[in-house]
């Protein structure tokens, strides 16, 4: 069963997380969802990791200032810089000990990169395995959104300056009547070959309650974050890079160039799938997670939540 619980950051801002398995586990796993997305990007991650019962990890999936449940955000705190900022106060009020495997898509790859970076020495010492999904280390390097570059390039200004304007919009959250009409443009930037309805409706109500400065605010500092040094001096752990080969915001280049930087890694190229990995692939993406929570299992020692984990199953 699942609870929830608000954090009070010191900035005023207000952070809603939700908190699954077991209180005692050995390790915890943090989902970090994606810009204009919320916590349950995850839920099928989620769920999979509550079903292994004995074997569990601590699970906390939480929304990012100025998404989903969570409060708003000032424009100044719209950046990247706060989100790990923010994922490093996280950790030390809901998971002060023990080691951790932080598990990020798209933005939340980006602040999982954030917080290694302005926070090197905290995460040398929790952090012990990594997932990053539909992610990027070289902020829109790689972005052509499917496009020829000189369609591309026109499509990226237009996207800058709505930003702009979006930014100072203030508070405001997309009106729901709107949300039907940004239903074709949705599907087609962020999912691949296939798209559940109930997935699409997920990715729209999400949408839905992220506020329009959060919409343009955090454009800026995710189109010009550059963390490939970051990632290099990460050294040996448990590391699975994600991403499909349709994906139109951060396709293969960006984690081929991940895994590059981040030598354990292991990169899987997903056929046909778009952006929206957690939600298009669920059992993928599980998969490569729980096999890493196996791996951090083997590095903390033996016990009985340990040897049931290695008997579960795990496909990556």
């Amino acid at each position: 069963m699942s609870e929830r619980t608000d954090i009070l950051l010191p900035d005023g801002a207000r952070l809603h997380a939700e908190l699954s398995g077991p209180a005692d586990a050995r390790v915890t796993v943090v989902l970090l969802h994606g810009w204009c997305l919320d916590r349950r990007t995850w839920r099928h991650q989620a769920q999979t990791l509550d079903g292994l019962g004995l074997r569990a990890p601590r699970v906390i999936a939480y929304d990012a200032r100025g998404h989903g449940r969570s409060s708003a955000t000032r424009r100044s705190s719209a950046t990247l810089d706060q989100l790990g900022d923010d994922l490093a106060e996280v950790l030390r009020r809901l998971a002060p000990a023990g080691p951790v495997v932080l598990a990020g898509h798209s933005m939340g790859g980006m602040t999982i990169m954030e917080y290694a970076h302005r926070h090197s020495a905290e995460f040398a010492d929790r952090v012990a395995g990594l997932l990053l999904v539909s992610t990027t280390a070289e902020g829109h390097t790689h972005t052509r959104y499917g496009l020829p570059d000189p369609v591309a390039g026109l499509m990226r200004m237009g996207e800058t300056f709505g930003a702009g304007v979006l930014a100072r919009s203030g508070v405001w959250r997309p009106h729901r009547a709107v949300l039907p009409a940004l239903a074709p443009a949705l599907r087609w930037l962020l999912f691949g070959d296939r798209c559940a309805e109930d997935d699409l409706s997920l990715t729209l109500r999400s949408v839905g309650r992220t506020s329009l400065r959060s919409i343009g605010g955090f454009r800026e500092s995710i189109g010009t974050q550059q963390r490939l040094d970051t990632l290099a001096k990460l050294g040996n752990m448990p590391a699975a890079v994600l991403v499909g080969d349709r994906d139109r915001l951060t396709p293969p280049a960006c984690a081929e160039s991940i895994t590059a930087a981040l030598p354990s890694a292991e990169l899987y190229v997903l056929a046909g799938a778009g952006h929206m990995l957690p939600l298009e692939r669920p059992e993928e993406v599980s998969d490569a997670l729980v096999s890493i929570i196996r791996r951090v299992y083997r590095g903390v020692g033996g016990n009985t939540r340990a040897a049931g984990l290695e008997r579960g199953r795990l496909a990556a």
